[in-house]
């Protein structure tokens, strides 16, 4: 399993033409994977940003907050964008939920999980990470929208850390000792969608030390905290 692509059960009419089912059908006619990832990225910074220039200590996340700020995301690049989703979901043998029941599942998630552990207040790692996690796996066990939960629930993960006045969890998804990063990541995901948040708990304890002794050493700071 990768962190962030996935098959539906849709066929190959929703992929841009020439792509050859790599890139989904797109307003911008890009067709070449490494080129959308690039604009993805791009605008996924671009939006970032505005999220957290906007966000304050008391903004409590919400399904119609998530919907927009995947569609400030990607609304440029996909018709679909802060939707959710009309596709069955699938990955290897493993189903996400039925379309049909996104709408009611995101409801529920609002306003039980979003509700109780929104805005996410000051306290320690322990308690952050776990509000984090489960959060997190909630959200990618519904996975509402057609593409980007991953990086959804991740960004969602920061705005959360942010508004506990903690640096930006260090996914390390890259680089040194990336394949063991995103091992324990994707084991803590799976234990999430049984609600065992213990395993993405600690994935996200360890990421914000990785993250406290980088602004330790280099004196880096959250770019705004909330207010």
């Amino acid at each position: 399993m990768t962190i962030s692509r996935y098959n539906s059960a849709q066929g190959n009419s929703e992929y841009q033409k020439g792509s050859r089912g790599l890139v989904l059908q797109n307003r911008q006619g890009i067709s070449r994977k490494k080129e959308m990832d690039r604009v993805e990225a791009s605008a996924l910074a671009r939006a970032q940003q505005d999220s957290f220039d906007q966000l304050t200590a008391r903004t409590r996340l919400t399904t119609r907050l998530i919907c927009k700020l995947h569609r400030v995301w990607l609304g440029g690049i996909y018709e679909w964008a802060g939707r959710f989703r009309s596709v069955e979901l699938a990955k290897g043998s493993f189903r996400w939920p039925p379309a049909m029941h996104v709408a009611q599942s995101m409801k529920t998630f609002e306003t039980t999980t979003l509700a109780r552990l929104t805005p996410c207040r000051p306290a320690s790692l322990e308690t952050v990470s776990k509000a984090l996690a489960e959060v997190h796996g909630e959200f990618l066990l519904i996975h509402p929208f057609r593409d980007g939960n991953g990086r959804m629930a991740r960004w969602l993960a920061n705005l959360m850390a942010f508004q506990a006045n903690l640096p930006a969890p260090d996914y390390r998804f890259t680089g040194r000792g990336s394949t063991s990063s995103r091992k324990k990541y994707l084991g803590g995901v799976i234990k999430a969608y049984a609600a065992d948040y213990s395993l993405l708990t600690d994935f996200f304890v360890e990421a914000f030390e990785r993250s406290l002794r980088l602004r330790t050493t280099t004196g880096f700071t959250n770019p705004r905290a909330p207010s």
